[in-house]
């Protein structure tokens, strides 16, 4: 790191926990977020000005005055661009210094196969179980820890899966996946904005604890959120030893999906 980078991230570089080895894991780091929505946008903002080196963003939807009211890294200016080019930019205010891919369709299977392969640690800041469930069967497959964070209404929901250690639960042993699932989206149900940044912040803490081995993560643990009551719920699981995703017979096989974000 150069000087300006020594100013930029000294309040990490002053945490005894943190320093400058764990600054420059950041640094060198691969993050693929999936969703530029709600939860995406707080994830993205402090994930950039933090120092991650490289953010692929995927989001293929445009912005709607409606996404204005809990996805802050988009502007009235924004309109109608499509989202992750439009938070792209909004990076670029923050970190210059930073490498941000904006993805702008929606990922098949294949794709998501594609672009997590590259990367150290995936975000899931979409709002729909097909895109959940399609992007955790690419993590497990391919070994890379996940972020998963979900709200609606006023309910939250975060946890972690990190499938380096082949111990580590994954999204289907907490949800398995039920055909003809009923899906809950912003759009109809509504959604408390500053709950969204308040997941979203979590999971670029979480994945900053991933790629740097500072403090404990949630893997095993689902913290969920009543921001009616503003109360804390801490639930532990474990992998499931029969998973059709992660167990030793893999029965649910790749599907191509698309997504929505919060």
């Amino acid at each position: 790191m150069n000087d300006e980078d020594l100013l930029r991230y000294s309040r990490h570089i002053l945490l005894n926990e943190f320093g400058i080895e764990a600054q420059s894991k950041l640094t060198d780091a691969k993050v693929l977020v999936v969703g530029a929505g709600g939860l995406g946008s707080a994830a993205l903002l402090y994930l950039a000005s933090a120092g991650v080196g490289h953010i692929t963003i995927a989001d293929g939807d445009a912005v709607d005055l409606t996404n204005l009211q809990r996805q802050i890294i988009h502007r009235e200016q924004s309109l109608g661009r499509n989202k992750a080019e439009s938070a792209a930019q909004g990076i670029a205010q923050i970190n210059s210094t930073i490498r941000v891919e904006p993805v702008c369709e929606r990922l098949t299977a294949g794709m998501l196969a594609q672009h997590i392969a590259k990367m150290d640690v995936v975000l899931d800041c979409s709002d729909n179980f097909l895109t959940r469930h399609a992007i955790n069967q690419a993590c497990v497959r391919l070994h890379k820890p996940l972020v998963s964070g979900a709200g609606i209404r006023f309910d939250g929901q975060i946890t972690s899966f990190d499938f380096r250690d082949a111990c580590s639960p994954c999204y289907h042993c907490l949800f398995p996946e039920q055909s003809g699932a009923e899906e809950e989206r912003c759009a109809i149900m509504g959604v408390f904005a500053p709950l969204v940044g308040i997941i979203g912040a979590m999971q670029a803490a979480e994945a900053i604890r991933l790629l740097t081995g500072v403090g404990e993560t949630l893997v095993g643990r689902l913290l969920m959120l009543d921001a009616l009551a503003m109360n804390w719920q801490s639930v532990r699981f474990r992998r499931d030893e029969e998973c059709a995703v992660c167990g030793p017979i893999h029965s649910v096989s790749e599907k191509e999906h698309e997504y929505a974000t919060p």
